[in-house]
């Protein structure tokens, strides 16, 4: 019989977050107590803020519900590895949609982990190789919990860099976010010895380090960790604009061009009826872009630039051959 009423407590949760309903009766077996022990124990975790749901009748119990707010899970050992696996994997390797919430919830899990649990992890992931798309380069995942830990705590960041040219320095810097742009993950910070707002390509960084040294965060200078991380980048490379016109409504356009290419707008303009259109500047090649409108499945209509007309007329032509045209 369990008789410490938190240990007793921590195994009835542990419990009811297996997705089943419990018989009171189980439960009091599990847990070597009456059932009356049950329901007070059943009525403390409701006042800690888990929705237990309890159901009458011969067949009735309890389970965990869906509630209003994220109250904390136990994980077993098996679950634990799992979920770190999980998030190193996507994190590393700047999966679309794997944003800074998942590097917080994996530095989260990973300063909890018993020691035990850690080398599983880490001995899983030194076997495992992932394939992955794209030319996102692979990262540590403890660079990414190191600075996202950072981050949170507002502490000062130490950290080798190596520049495009390969050349290498150590900086010292006040981190403010993460950034993923889906195929590359980005810190945007204050450098102290620069004394001015920078963007680190993470997988350029190593050795990471936090000083403990608190900061009172700055403000930004474009309001947005995104958007500084959006101009620094289109000042580093050649940039263009396009106009490209698409066949169907707004809505229907916006649900197939990528958010970050532009947001289709029904301009209205005489012979334009079912067409809306997207504006936007890149620095992508003029190549990429063609074959990106091209597989959203839309008819579409270059109007500017004159070079990007060229490369989908010379697209389309190469397309046609290779299908057998003349």
């Amino acid at each position: 019989m369990t008789t410490d009423t938190p240990a007793r407590l921590l195994q009835l949760l542990s419990l009811l977050q297996t997705p089943r309903e419990w018989p009171g009766g189980e439960l009091a077996e599990r847990l070597r107590v009456s059932r009356r022990t049950v329901r007070r124990d059943i009525d403390r975790l409701r006042e800690l803020g888990y929705p237990v749901e309890a159901s009458k009748g011969a067949d009735g119990g309890y389970r965990l519900v869906a509630g209003k707010a994220m109250p904390p899970l136990l994980l077993d050992d098996e679950e634990a590895v799992a979920i770190a696996v999980g998030l190193r994997a996507g994190a590393g390797h700047a999966v679309e949609g794997v944003d800074e919430a998942s590097v917080r919830a994996l530095a989260k899990l990973e300063q909890v982990l018993p020691a035990r649990l850690r080398h599983r992890v880490t001995t899983l992931q030194a076997a495992t190789t992932p394939l992955t798309m794209g030319d996102g380069a692979s990262i540590a995942p403890e660079t990414l919990t190191v600075m996202a830990s950072a981050v949170a705590g507002r502490e000062r960041l130490r950290f080798a860099y190596r520049a495009a040219d390969g050349s290498g320095t150590r900086r010292q810097a006040e981190p403010y976010r993460l950034v993923s742009t889906g195929r590359r993950w980005y810190l945007v910070a204050y450098d102290l010895d620069r004394d001015d707002w920078r963007t680190f390509r993470v997988d350029r960084v190593s050795e990471p380090f936090a000083t403990g040294a608190r900061f009172a965060p700055r403000e930004m200078p474009t309001g947005s960790a995104a958007e500084f991380l959006r101009r620094s980048i289109q000042r580093q490379q050649e940039t263009y604009e396009f106009v490209v016109a698409f066949a169907g409504t707004v809505t229907e356009v916006a649900a197939r061009v990528p958010g970050w290419l532009g947001t289709p707008v029904d301009e209205g303009a005489e012979g334009d009826e079912g067409w809306c259109v997207v504006r936007g500047t890149t620095g992508d090649p003029m190549e990429w872009l063609a074959v990106r409108f091209a597989m959203t499945g839309c008819e579409f209509v270059v109007r500017e630039p004159p070079e990007l007309m060229q490369c989908v007329r010379e697209l389309g032509g190469r397309l046609n051959r290779a299908g057998g045209g003349s």
